[in-house]
C-alpha cells in the first residue's frame, strides 16, 4: 500500500490510496485558518468502478467461514495497536479542531472494536425454532446483505466508523466510507490499518450530500449506517427506506442536566462544565440545557463559572482543553445563538465571544 499524501485529490480503493480527478477543495484549519491539505469529490466513474471491486471482493468474503473473518479482524487490531496514529491524531486535530489528547485517544482506542465483533463473528446468530407440525425441522440463518455504507460525522471519526465498519465485516459484508468533509484527510490516513483485508472490501470515498445520496441508491449496496444531526438523519432514513434498505441512524440530541437540592455542587459544577464543553459542546450527548433549583441556583452558577475559567483556550495541538468550532459556519452559529439569548434577557458570566487571544488568527 503507497503512503498517503493529505496535498493530493485522494480517494481510497481496491487496496489503494487512488488520485481522483474529481474537484479540488482545500480544508482550512479552523484554529490558524490555514490550509491543511486538500480533499475531493469523487466522480461517477470512480464510484462505479469502487462499488464494482467492493462487490467482487465481498462475494469472496462471504463465503469464508465466521473463524477466518474473526482472524482477519483481530489482524486489524493488531496492526490498529501496532502502527503509530501520532500522524492520523495530529491530521484530525489540524483539520477540524479536536484537542490533540483527544483525538490520540480516539484512533488509539479502536482496536477493541474489531477484537469485540472478531469474537462476535464466531457465531453465526442462527436460530431453531419451534416445530408447527410433526416431522418439521425450522431453523433461521442470517446471511450478510452485501454492501454496507457508512456516511460518517465530523465529531469522532474515526472511532464511530470503526464500531459500524467492524460489526459490517464481522458479519461477511463489505464496506463503503464516506467521512465527513470536516474529517476526511484523518480518515483516509487511517485506511492503512486495513492492509490486511482482501482488495476492495472497504473503500473510503470522499464527498458531500450528493455522494451520500448516489451510494443510497445505488443498486449495489444494501444497508447504511449514519451518525450526524437529526436533520440529516431523517433525510438518510427516508431515502434509504425510499430503497428498503436497512439503515441504523445516530442522531443528535437536545440533553438537559438536572442539578437538585441536594446535589454535591462541586461534582455538579465539575461534571456539567465536561457536559457542556467536552469538543466544544460538538457531541451528540453533550448537555445543551441545565434545569437547576432555585435554592442551589446561585451557588452552581459561581462554581459553573469558576470550572469554565479553568479551561484553556487555544489550537488542538497546544495546551488547551477547549479547541476552535469545526468550521466559520458553526462559530456563525454559536454567536448568533449567544445574541439572540442576551437579547431575550440572558446574561453573560464568562466567555459569549471570540477570546482576544484568538481573534487576530481569525477571519471575522
Amino acid at each position: 500500500m503507497s503512503a498517503y499524501d493529505i496535498t493530493r485529490p485522494t480517494y481510497f480503493a481496491a487496496g489503494d490510496y487512488r488520485h481522483s480527478r474529481g474537484p479540488i477543495l482545500e480544508v482550512i484549519d479552523p484554529a490558524r485558518v490555514e490550509t491543511v491539505g486538500v480533499i475531493t469529490e469523487v466522480t461517477g466513474d470512480e464510484l462505479a468502478a469502487t462499488l464494482e471491486a467492493a462487490t467482487l471482493a465481498q462475494r469472496k468474503w462471504k463465503a469464508l467461514d465466521a473463524k477466518t473473518r474473526a482472524t482477519t479482524l483481530h489482524r486489524i487490531a493488531n496492526r490498529i495497536e501496532a502502527t503509530d496514529m501520532r500522524r492520523c491524531a495530529e491530521i484530525m486535530s489540524r483539520e477540524m479542531g479536536k484537542p490533540y489528547p483527544e483525538a490520540i485517544g480516539e484512533v488509539a482506542n479502536c482496536a477493541g472494536a474489531f477484537r469485540y465483533f472478531a469474537e462476535m463473528a464466531r457465531d453465526e446468530a442462527g436460530k431453531v425454532a419451534g416445530t408447527t407440525q410433526a416431522g418439521s425441522f425450522q431453523f433461521a440463518r442470517y446471511e450478510p446483505l452485501g454492501l454496507s455504507v457508512h456516511i460518517m460525522p465530523f465529531n469522532f471519526p474515526i472511532l464511530l466508523m470503526c464500531w459500524t465498519v467492524a460489526a459490517s465485516l464481522a458479519s461477511g459484508n463489505g464496506c463503503i466510507v464516506k467521512p465527513a468533509p470536516a474529517t476526511t484527510l484523518s480518515t483516509l490516513e487511517f485506511m492503512q490499518v486495513f492492509a490486511d483485508l482482501p482488495e476492495g472490501l472497504i473503500a473510503c470515498l470522499p464527498g458531500g450530500a450528493a455522494l451520500a445520496e448516489a451510494l443510497i441508491a445505488s443498486p449495489k449496496t444494501h444497508a447504511v449506517a449514519f451518525t450526524g444531526s437529526v436533520a440529516t438523519g431523517r433525510a438518510v432514513a427516508m431515502a434509504a427506506a425510499g430503497q428498503m434498505k436497512p439503515a441504523v441512524i445516530e442522531a443528535g440530541g437536545s440533553d438537559p442536566m438536572i442539578i437538585s437540592a441536594h446535589a454535591p455542587l462541586e461534582i455538579a459544577a465539575a461534571g456539567a462544565v465536561t457536559a457542556a464543553f467536552h469538543m466544544s459542546g460538538q457531541v451528540c450527548t453533550s448537555a445543551e440545557r441545565f434545569f437547576v433549583v432555585d435554592a442551589v441556583f446561585d451557588d452552581f452558577i459561581a462554581k459553573f463559572v469558576a470550572e469554565t475559567k479553568r479551561l484553556r483556550i487555544g489550537h488542538g495541538l497546544g495546551r488547551s482543553e477547549i479547541g476552535p468550532l469545526v468550521s466559520e459556519a458553526a462559530r456563525a452559529k454559536v454567536i448568533r445563538l449567544v445574541e439572540d439569548a442576551v437579547s431575550k434577557g440572558a446574561r453573560v458570566e464568562t466567555g459569549g465571544r471570540i477570546p482576544p487571544s484568538e481573534t487576530d488568527r481569525l477571519v471575522l
